[in-house]
């Protein structure tokens, strides 16, 4: 059985086209997508990985496979023909963000970059109190490219389970949000992550 896609329409207040995914397991995520020029998404993930690496988990998730990459050191970020490189010395990643000439294929060069980026928040069983906040983006053929899990409060940054959890770990989730989405920055970050999701009518994604 696959996961079932509801697909609803964000309010006025937000700036992007926005769903919820309901799993088998009684889980759902809801995502917030928004669409960048490739130097914003560029900027995005270089702040990310230059100034946030210490606080990140990231890597692809799919069914039966997640990745789940924590940095031990500062990357050095290389960027060359619409590819961003982030380089850990014995290791290194691409993530193709913009327009390159790297193919023959037309339709290769078309789809490669990024073409959807989102927002997401997890909610349901399973561990960290069965919650997630992050980043995911997709290419043009619709691939998932990478997941980049933001701190948690149930959990530390070496992914230890909180005695009590620590709301102000949230505070890059939104303050991403806020530039990134338009939204106000949450005076409670307990508040907003707890607030029950607005019902919204469907629609699929855009």
């Amino acid at each position: 059985m696959v996961p079932r896609m509801v697909t609803r329409e964000m309010g006025s207040d937000m700036s992007a086209n926005g769903w919820v995914e309901s799993r088998p397991d009684g889980s759902a995520t809801r995502y917030c997508e928004f669409r960048l020029p490739p130097e914003r998404l560029r900027a995005l993930l270089e702040e990310i990985f230059s100034i946030h690496w210490r606080h990140i988990v990231f890597g692809p998730v799919m069914e039966g496979a997640v990745f789940e990459i924590r940095c031990d050191k500062q990357p050095e970020l290389r960027f060359l023909d619409g590819y961003l490189t982030v380089d850990f010395g014995v290791w290194h990643f691409h993530l193709c963000v913009g327009p390159h000439l790297g193919s023959r294929s037309e339709e290769l060069r078309k789809n490669r970059p990024i073409r959807r980026a989102a927002f997401f928040e997890t909610r349901g069983g399973g561990c960290a109190g069965g919650r997630s906040w992050g980043l995911r983006f997709w290419n043009g053929f619709d691939q998932q490219m990478i997941t980049i899990f933001l701190p948690n409060p149930y959990l530390s940054d070496e992914m230890r389970l909180m005695q009590q959890p620590d709301w102000s770990r949230l505070r890059l989730y939104y303050d991403l949000r806020s530039r990134y989405l338009n939204e106000p920055m949450p005076g409670d970050f307990r508040e907003a992550a707890e607030a029950p999701w607005a019902e919204l009518q469907a629609r699929g994604p855009q």
